[in-house]
């Protein structure tokens, strides 16, 4: 992993390439299809669920009002689609013994 605490495309390649034992070009095709399947299926509307992990969740927010903190000056904000990332319990549970 990189020493800003940020886990990479290439780090996940290289995880791939030690454990698999796949080459390095192999490995990073393989992060990058995976990576692929996981756009092009919430690009769609469906939501990403990976077992032991976590969820990608599609949410659609309606039309809201909100204020500009700096003025005051209250503004519309349009309607759109978030994504959110719901931790598994058994990542959750992880990330706590470790802190």
């Amino acid at each position: 992993m990189a020493e800003t605490g940020t886990l990479t495309r290439a780090d996940l390649a290289d995880a791939v390439n030690r454990e698999i034992g796949l080459s390095r070009a192999e490995s990073a095709d393989m992060v990058e299809k995976i990576l692929g399947h996981m756009c092009e299926a919430l690009s769609k509307g469906e939501n990403v669920k990976i077992s032991g992990f976590g969820s990608f969740v599609l949410r659609d927010k309606g039309e809201r009002v909100g204020r500009n903190p700096k003025t005051g000056v209250e503004v519309p904000i349009a309607p759109r689609r978030v994504l959110t990332f719901r931790a598994s319990n058994m990542l959750r549970d992880r990330i706590v013994c470790a802190g």
